[in-house]
C-alpha cells in the first residue's frame, strides 16, 4: 500500500469545517487500505497569528516543506483586519507559495449538469463546461519591485506596482499548460496584453517558441486578456486550457468560477517544479472560496470544493488518478440526487449542512470501492 505524508492547514473561518469533511474521507482511505496517509495538522492565517504572532510558524513551514502535499482551507476575517501587513493572514499563503516554489496554479471550472441552472448564464452556455485555467503564481505584478507608495507632497501620493517576468518563468508555466492540454482536448489559449504591455509581448514570444519547439500537436491560440474575459461570459466552452500571468489569472479564474454557479464548488492546485530525482512536485491544494466568517461555525459551508481539492491531490501528487475520478463522480452523483448546501440551492430546494454533504459524498465513494 502506498504511503504519503500530508500536511493539513485548515486556517480560519469555515476552513476547519470543510477540512473536517476531508479528514473523514482520508480516514476512510486509510481504513479501507486504499492508501496510507500520515496527516500533520498545523496553523495558518489568523489562527497562526493568534498562536504565534505570525501567519505561519517556522515549525509548520518545515512540516509543509517535508510533506508530499499540503491541503489548505482558507484564511482571514474581520478579526485580523488591523494586524501588521507583513503578518496578515494572507501572508501565510503567500509564504507557502513562495517557499515551496509553487509557480503553477491550476483552477478547473466544471459545471455539473445538475447545477447548470445555478449559473448566472443560460444553461446552454454553461452546461458541460470543463475548462482549466493555468495561472503563473510567483511572478508578475504581485511580486515585482519596486512596490511602493510615495508621498509627493501637496496632499498627493504615488502608488507603484511593478510587472516583471523573466523568460524562464513564462517558459515553465507554458510547458505545464501544454502538458495538461495533452491529457485533455489538446487546446491552449494564452492570454496576455501584448498590445499595451511589454511583458505581454515577451509572454507571447516565449509561449509561441515553446509551442513550436515541443508542442506542435497541441492547438495554440493567443488572446488578449480583456477579450478572454468577455469570451468567458459569452461562450466559455470554446476554451480547454487557458494559460496566463499572475494578475490576469487572478481575474479570469474568478470569472470562470462564477460560471459554475458558486465559488464553493471549485478546487485548485498550486504546483512546483518536479524534483530532479523523484520527479515529484511540491504542491498545495485549496478551495477557491474564502473563509466566509459570516457562516463560520454554523454548519452551512459547502465542503465540495475542499473535497474536490483533495481529489486533485490524489491526481497530481499521490498517483491515484482512478480514485480522483471516483471523487469527481461521487460529487456529481450527490448533486444529481438533488442534495444542496445553501449556497447552491434554488427556490424550494431542500438544503443540507456541511456534515450531511460530506457524508453523502463519502457514501458514494464507499459504494464505488
Amino acid at each position: 500500500m502506498a504511503s504519503y505524508n500530508l500536511m493539513l492547514l485548515p486556517g480560519d473561518g469555515i476552513g476547519a469545517e470543510v477540512a473536517g469533511e476531508v479528514e473523514k474521507i482520508i480516514a476512510w482511505f486509510n481504513s479501507a487500505g486504499i492508501a496510507k496517509f500520515e496527516v500533520d495538522r498545523g496553523l495558518v492565517g489568523g489562527s497562526a497569528y493568534d498562536a504565534h504572532g505570525k501567519a505561519i510558524s517556522e515549525a509548520d513551514m518545515a512540516t509543509a516543506q517535508a510533506a508530499d502535499a499540503v491541503i489548505f482551507g482558507a484564511v482571514g476575517g474581520p478579526k485580523w483586519d488591523k494586524v501588521p501587513y507583513d503578518v496578515r493572514p494572507e501572508a501565510g499563503l503567500l509564504r507557502l507559495r513562495k517557499d515551496l516554489g509553487l509557480f503553477a496554479n491550476l483552477r478547473p471550472a466544471i459545471c455539473y449538469p445538475a447545477l447548470a441552472d445555478a449559473s448566472s448564464l443560460k444553461r446552454d452556455v454553461v452546461e458541460g463546461l470543463d475548462m482549466l485555467i493555468v495561472r503563473e503564481l510567483t511572478g508578475g505584478v504581485y511580486f515585482g519591485e519596486p512596490k511602493t507608495i510615495t508621498d509627493l507632497g501637496n496632499g498627493q501620493k504615488r502608488g507603484i506596482d511593478t510587472q516583471v517576468y523573466d523568460t524562464f518563468e513564462i517558459d515553465r508555466i507554458a510547458r505545464v499548460a501544454f502538458d495538461l492540454a495533452r491529457t485533455r482536448r489538446k487546446k491552449v489559449a494564452s492570454a496576455e496584453k501584448r498590445n499595451v504591455m511589454k511583458t505581454g509581448v515577451l509572454w507571447n514570444e516565449v509561449v509561441t517558441r515553446v509551442h513550436q519547439e515541443s508542442y506542435k500537436d497541441v492547438a495554440l491560440e493567443h488572446v488578449l486578456a480583456d477579450n478572454c474575459a468577455m469570451q468567458l461570459v459569452r461562450w466559455p466552452k470554446q476554451y480547454d486550457v487557458i494559460v496566463t500571468d499572475n494578475l490576469f489569472g487572478d481575474v479570469l479564474s474568478d470569472v470562470a468560477a462564477m460560471l459554475t454557479g458558486s465559488l464553493g464548488m471549485l478546487p485548485s492546485a498550486s504546483l512546483g517544479a518536479p524534483d530532479t530525482k523523484t520527479k515529484r512536485r511540491k504542491a498545495l491544494y485549496e478551495p477557491v472560496h474564502g473563509s466566509a466568517p459570516d457562516i463560520a461555525g454554523k454548519g452551512l459551508a459547502n465542503p465540495i470544493a475542499m473535497i474536490a481539492s483533495f481529489g486533485m491531490a490524489l491526481r497530481y501528487s499521490f498517483d491515484q488518478g482512478p480514485w480522483a475520478d471516483k471523487v469527481d463522480q461521487a460529487i456529481a452523483q450527490v448533486l444529481a440526487k438533488g442534495l444542496r448546501t445553501k449556497d447552491i440551492a434554488q427556490g424550494s430546494d431542500k438544503t443540507i449542512g456541511t456534515q450531511e454533504m460530506g457524508a453523502a459524498i463519502l457514501s458514494e465513494l464507499k459504494a464505488a470501492a
